[in-house]
């Protein structure tokens, strides 16, 4: 089995296609949005793959700009520009997608449904649609997810470059939630493989035992995702045929959020 603590980032070279200004400017803003900040410099070129000086620079020109933080001893954070955005955003995308979260909570049977966006390593919910059961999820909006281990995060995952999952997993790591989680990089990457060719991913108690739950990337138009949304249920109330059966509305929800993102 191959820990998460042995697999390497890797980095990009110049000649990458993932290579300008701009791109490498999008992956630091990225890393200072990981939970548990303020960061450190080469932990922010490392999350970003870039040369620590090509990370400073950038950093200089953002924290000019007050999209950074420079918050002393070498770290950074986000800047109140940035959060500022962040907010409007997050209001935007919450209220234009409530109208078709809450059709896909009536389709699907009344269960919970979940609206996340990726943060950097992790993704983060924004909108919940509560189950009209007498028994209720115990996720909140602004709760962080990891990637490896739930139906949203693996469907984000699905759709990203292997070599970027290859350094999102060494950054993040791949904890075991439950006996079921995939903690294996090849079984995950296996297991990518099947979401892509049928388009959802399935958490089968992977990340809380008894919980199973449905979910789909949503897509910018130039099909990198950048959140997802999943159907929540609990095992002893709704089997796997029954959730399997809500994939074709959960996927045409996501294929009309396109806009959104």
């Amino acid at each position: 089995m191959t820990s998460a603590s042995s697999v390497q980032p890797v980095r990009r070279g110049r000649a990458s296609a993932a290579g300008t200004s701009v791109e490498k400017a999008m992956r630091i803003l990225e890393a200072l949005a990981v939970p548990d900040g303020p960061h450190r410099l080469m932990d922010v070129a490392e999350r970003a793959a870039v040369p620590r000086s090509t990370a400073y620079r950038v950093l200089a020109t953002l924290t000019a700009e007050g999209f950074a933080e420079n918050c002393g001893d070498g770290r950074y954070g986000v800047g109140g520009r940035l959060s500022g955005l962040g907010a409007r955003i997050v209001s935007v995308m919450s209220a234009g997608a409530g109208p078709a979260l809450r059709r896909l909570q009536e389709g699907a049977g009344g269960n919970t449904v979940h609206l996340a966006v990726r943060v950097g390593d992790h993704a983060v919910y924004l909108h919940k649609v509560d189950s009209d059961k007498p028994y209720e999820m115990r996720s909140r909006v602004g709760n962080q997810l990891m990637l490896h281990c739930t139906a949203i995060g693996k469907a984000i995952l699905a759709h990203l470059p292997a070599a970027e999952v290859h350094a999102v997993m060494a950054s993040a790591g791949m904890p075991a939630r439950t006996p079921a989680t995939i903690t294996d990089l090849p079984a995950l990457h296996a297991e990518l493989a099947a979401i892509r060719e049928r388009g959802y991913a399935v958490d089968n108690e992977e990340n809380e035992a008894t919980v199973r739950c449905l979910g789909a990337a949503i897509l910018d138009r130039a099909g990198r995702p950048r959140g997802g949304v999943s159907i929540s249920t609990v095992t002893f109330a709704v089997d796997r045929a029954e959730l399997l059966g809500y994939a074709p509305l959960l996927m045409t929800t996501v294929q009309g959020m396109t806009e959104l993102v």
